[in-house]
């Protein structure tokens, strides 16, 4: 009897045991005690797998920071120094690719990619054989102008054609000083109706044609000019270098004259002041530029006509204020010691103006700008605008060129305007018809300036800097009756100045000056400089 209550206890217990804490029973009978093993596993198969993921994905969100670090560094001091090899474009395209890559793949090739752009070798800048120059020129000016060539061009180094009427005589010493001599081809097929101007206009337009035909090797700019043309090469190449020469670019100036540029056209380059073309664009203006002159038979010059084909091309004038046409007559003085915030190009129509430097021949004049130009041809012309303010003088210094002395106090705003120590193109006009501002000499006799012109620079090895010499040209000067220090009394200023090659990879600006404690009675010294910080020309 208890050996059965017992075993009916011990049932119940069992059934007890196998129910839920809601009564569900867990197992029906002794036949499903493996399922419990079964679930032990599958959950415990479940909870390694959810281990592995969370430590996976811990990991991959760790690789990622610091992937990501060096993206970020390069690209903060990429953003600091845009000048270096590292570009920021890359980087960019890098990561939108990285967005569309899958995530386990998109770390290596990120690797990867980042390595095979910094390896990218950088781009060779433009240098001065890169170019090669096509020179109009006619035969019965030959022999007096080829000296203004011999001036700027560097026959082991520079690349360029002559191109003339007719033949010339050629010396032995030309060839080692003057680019090779050809003949244009005949144009008499071409009709030219404009009853003010000569049919050589026509010639003249396609000499770059006729050069890219010679087949030169690696060639990136064509540079057009006249025999009365001088070039600073270095500042040539400067200009250059901002462009691609890959694209399209047709790269000069307009004229001084208003009216000149209303006659022809202010999108128009005068090809006395020097145009350069790439050679993509060269390539295809050999292939329209026949057709194209013979539907302009009425348009006076060359540079017209070249504009035209350029307009049918579509491609426009990208101004560069360092192309020099000089459409005036007498002194270019006041054009020249206010020289724009820009490189100085090129110089031209140098028989119908005077020499730049009093007392000399105009080839005399041009040579003796070329040693400044040699030192720091960055620097040349370039203005700087100080005060002595302890004798209240306005003092503006155009280095290599020359410096003025001004009684009284002058703003930087007057001061940057040329005088007009010039007469414009067309005689009958006056200054309102020139394409910028311009002021007079002087308003008052006691403000007629004191010139001083270079004339002799060198360099100070052990101080870097140059050290040039300008001497008093002397004219007569009005009375004056103001009661203040008279610059009559100085005989030369020197000008100290550090060359500076980089002047043009910063933005434009203006150098600063500062007037020294003076050596001696009847000499000023002035440095210039690049300006420092909170350093003005301040009235």
């Amino acid at each position: 009897m208890k050996d059965a209550k017992k075993d009916s206890e011990k049932v119940v217990w069992d059934q007890i045991q196998m129910r839920s804490p809601r009564g569900i029973p867990l197992v029906p009978g002794q036949s499903t005690r493996p399922i419990p093993k079964l679930m032990v596993w599958l959950i415990l198969f479940v909870s390694v797998t959810y281990v592995m993921y969370t430590l996976k994905l811990l990991t991959t969100s760790a690789q990622q920071t610091c992937d990501d670090t060096p993206f970020i560094s390069s690209l903060h001091r990429s953003l600091l120094h845009p000048n270096r090899t590292t570009l920021i474009s890359p980087p960019l395209i890098l990561n939108q690719t990285a967005e569309t890559t899958p995530t386990h793949h998109r770390h290596r090739d990120v690797r990867e990619k980042q390595v095979v752009v910094q390896m990218q070798p950088k781009a060779k800048l433009t240098e001065i054989h890169d170019v090669v120059f096509g020179i109009a020129a006619s035969s019965k000016l030959w022999q007096q102008r080829k000296e203004y060539i011999k001036i700027w061009y560097r026959p082991n180094k520079m690349r360029g054609v002559v191109w003339l009427d007719n033949l010339v005589k050629y010396s032995p010493e030309d060839k080692q000083t003057l680019p090779p001599v050809r003949v244009s081809n005949d144009t008499s097929k071409f009709a030219y109706t404009n009853r003010q101007g000569h049919r050589s206009a026509i010639r003249i337009s396609r000499i770059l044609s006729e050069t890219l035909r010679m087949k030169m090797d690696n060639v990136r700019w064509f540079v057009m000019g006249d025999d009365d043309t001088v070039f600073i090469m270095d500042n040539l190449v400067r200009i250059l270098r901002k462009y691609d020469h890959t694209q399209y670019y047709y790269i000069g100036s307009l004229s001084e004259s208003h009216l000149q540029n209303i006659f022809f056209s202010y999108g128009m380059a005068y090809g006395g002041g020097g145009f350069a073309i790439s050679y993509p664009l060269a390539k295809a203006l050999a292939k329209m530029q026949d057709r194209c002159i013979q539907r302009y038979p009425g348009l006076y010059g060359s540079d017209d006509r070249m504009q035209a084909c350029m307009a049918e091309l579509g491609v426009p004038l990208t101004k560069e204020l360092g192309f020099h046409q000089y459409d005036v007559y007498g002194n270019l003085f006041g054009l020249l010691a206010a020289h724009p915030v820009t490189p100085l190009v090129s110089l031209h129509h140098l028989d119908v103006v005077e020499p730049i430097f009093p007392n000399v021949t105009r080839v005399q004049a041009l040579q003796r700008l070329m040693l400044p130009a040699k030192l720091d041809s960055a620097g040349i012309m370039q203005q700087s605008i100080c005060y002595d303010k302890t004798r209240s003088w306005t003092i503006s210094v155009s280095w290599g060129f020359a410096v003025q002395i001004f009684r009284g106090i002058f703003s930087p705003r007057e001061m940057e305007m040329p005088s007009r120590t010039f007469l414009n193109w067309y005689r009958r006009a006056d200054y309102t018809a020139y394409a910028f501002n311009t002021r007079p000499v002087s308003r008052n006799p006691c403000q007629k300036p004191f010139v001083f012109y270079m004339s002799r620079v060198r360099m100070d090895s052990e101080l870097n800097k140059t050290v040039s010499e300008y001497e008093r040209h002397h004219v007569p000067h009005p009375s004056c009756r103001w009661k203040m220090a008279d610059p009559d009394e100085l005989e030369m200023v020197i000008v100290n100045k550090k060359p500076d090659p980089h002047l043009w990879d910063r933005s434009p600006r203006r150098n600063c000056c500062k007037v020294m404690e003076s050596k001696g009675p009847g000499t000023m010294v002035v440095n210039v400089g690049v300006c420092k910080d909170g350093e003005i020309s301040e009235i």
